[in-house]
């Protein structure tokens, strides 16, 4: 079975051209003893906002691997797919990121849930798992109310892993179930409940993304209960542990944390849960390249500067279309946004400092970093003119790609 390493990390690269710098990162925590598996990510809804094709995701990642002579495993992931959109996907991806979050909450046939709580008679109870912080209380009225909340869409992963399976080959894919693009977190007992259903939907994930207490708005750190999101994260790893043991789950099955948010507070509390476990950890963290792209052309100046500013200033005046698709990821205060006029009379390290995310930095803006999260289609509508600058400004943009990644990134999470 292609299986996915202990340790892998999630990267977007909207327009394929940041690989190289991406895969430096890794080579460097590599050097640092710590082996992280590549998985550049990029969904079917950026493709139709960039205009691009899922073939020139792998093809960057190839041609980076080739040149810096990567010598380990990495990955291609179909992020987010459903039914409709996943054949596109399927010569050139290894890992698919099945979304059914769109079927979170519609009922499953009665007697689907009826069957379900019959097949599982050890879900009702106290529930002693190893290493959750209290036993789990979970009454047969539970298993239904999860049941009917969750079923179809398990049932949907099962049909959309069926399908992928029948195109690719048992065993040649990595399978990942996302359940965190929805309103409300799943506890541990949803999770365990939602485990035993993938398990007889045979779906052979090797990760599981739920949604997590407190919000991953995008570009920024968390925010949320650190207390709260440490007990659930771990009684979660023992969730997992217990359901592979109880339902014969793929021994790797790991979290995955999801998000376009920068997860810089939660990131000691995953480490210590990794360390203390010996758990292993999928995390994606898509988007932050584009704005280290736009960092590096503030920087650069001249021409590059000249195109971050007006990226910002149309953006300020379309923030209702831009930020649409996005508005339960994002808390923008329109009041803290600069005028155009303003920005324009910023130099390239102003900018840049507004945009690049130190927190405690004085000229960080986390308000201008969302909205220039949400905006790289106003860069794809730039076609050459953007993309002859990142190649003429190369060396500054990589750079400011690799360090992000390892020193904000990696680094946090993996060392300390």
């Amino acid at each position: 079975m292609l299986t996915l390493e202990r340790f892998s990390f999630g990267v977007g690269d909207r327009f394929a051209h940041q690989a190289k710098a991406q895969l430096r990162a890794f080579q460097m925590l590599a050097r640092d003893g710590i082996d992280v598996a590549p998985v550049w990510n990029k969904s079917n809804r950026e493709h139709t906002f960039i205009g691009s094709e899922p073939q020139s995701v792998f093809d960057a990642a190839k041609v980076a691997v080739q040149e810096l002579g990567w010598p380990q495993g990495w990955h291609i992931d179909a992020d987010h797919i459903r039914l409709e959109t996943v054949d596109r996907f399927m010569a050139c991806s290894d890992f698919f990121t099945i979304d059914v979050a769109d079927s979170i909450g519609k009922p499953a046939a009665a007697a689907d849930v009826q069957a379900f709580v019959n097949r599982h008679p050890e879900l009702v109870g106290t529930l002693n798992v190893p290493g959750v912080s209290t036993p789990l209380t979970i009454t047969q009225a539970d298993v239904e109310r999860v049941a009917a909340k969750y079923l179809l869409a398990v049932q949907d992963a099962g049909k959309i892993y069926r399908h992928i399976v029948a195109a690719k080959g048992e065993g040649n894919i990595i399978a990942e179930v996302s359940m965190d693009e929805t309103d409300a977190p799943q506890t541990p007992p949803e999770l365990l409940i939602i485990l035993a259903a993938l398990a007889d939907e045979k779906v052979r994930l090797q990760t599981i993304a739920p949604k997590f207490t407190g919000r991953f708005n995008k570009g920024v750190d968390y925010v949320g209960d650190l207390v709260q999101f440490e007990k659930e994260f771990n009684d979660d790893l023992a969730v997992i542990a217990h359901a592979i043991h109880q339902y014969g789950l793929p021994a790797n099955l790991k979290l995955s944390v999801h998000s376009g948010s920068d997860k810089f507070s939660i990131y000691p509390i995953i480490r210590r849960a990794l360390q203390r476990t010996g758990a292993g950890l999928h995390v994606k963290t898509a988007g932050t390249t584009w704005l280290e792209e736009l960092i590096g052309l503030a920087e650069a100046g001249g021409d590059g500067l000249a195109l971050a500013r007006e990226i910002y200033a149309y953006a300020l005046e379309h923030v209702d279309e831009l930020c649409a698709p996005y508005a339960s990821v994002i808390d923008i205060d329109r009041g803290k946004l600069p005028s155009a006029a303003t920005v324009n009379s910023w130099t390239g390290p102003q900018l840049a400092s507004a945009l690049r995310h130190i927190p405690t930095h004085p000229e960080f803006n986390a308000h201008v970093r969302q909205l220039l999260h949400v905006s790289f289609k106003i860069a794809a509508k730039a076609g050459s003119r953007y993309i002859d600058l990142l190649k003429a400004n190369e060396d500054i943009v990589a750079k400011q790609v690799t360090e992000n990644i390892y020193e904000r990134h990696m680094r946090p999470l993996f060392i300390g």
